[in-house]
């Protein structure tokens, strides 16, 4: 992609700044964007009816993040995403990124190239969750993020694992 077409997607993309712990989207609000993370960490998770937090997904720099489905079938959030450290983003509305898609054709296949990615990154998540001990899913998680330990406070990894901060504690750190 040229420069010149580079800056002119650029153009459909909104700044953001969001602190600590400020939400990007919370459950049951309408979703219509998807960020771009420049800097900082965010989180989506959900809460289950005892408060207890679950994490999907953790983004930093140069990852993508929202409600997907919500965002592509123009619905409620189903999960909240909040900051985790303070965070610059871009966003894009549903209805600018069908545009970028159809006037950039390298933006389709960037696009695609990150979706094929990240589901198979999803699917290696949850079949880790099916079928290997914590103490595995912790150790995968390090060598495949290792600066992702150093920026997220423990019961976040323990949320993100599915194992309860003191478990976290006693086997792994």
């Amino acid at each position: 992609m040229s420069e010149s077409e580079f800056d002119s997607v650029l153009d459909f993309f909104t700044p953001l700044r969001r602190e600590k712990h400020q939400y990007v989207i919370q459950e049951g609000e309408d979703v219509n964007r998807e960020y771009w993370v420049i800097k900082g960490l965010l989180k989506s998770y959900v809460i289950d009816p005892n408060g207890k937090e679950y994490i999907v997904q953790f983004a930093m720099e140069n990852w993508w993040i929202t409600d997907y489905y919500a965002f592509l079938h123009h619905s409620k959030a189903s999960m909240h995403i909040d900051c985790v450290e303070p965070s610059e983003l871009l966003y894009i509305s549903y209805e600018n990124r069908e545009k970028v898609r159809k006037e950039f054709p390298k933006m389709e296949a960037f696009w695609s190239h990150k979706t094929k990615f990240g589901y198979a990154s999803l699917q290696n998540r949850i079949l880790s969750l099916l079928q290997d001990p914590a103490k595995e899913r912790y150790e995968k998680l390090i060598r495949q993020y290792p600066q992702l330990a150093q920026r997220v406070p423990k019961k976040y990894l323990a949320a993100y694992l599915g194992v309860s901060r003191e478990t976290l504690s006693r086997l792994y750190l």
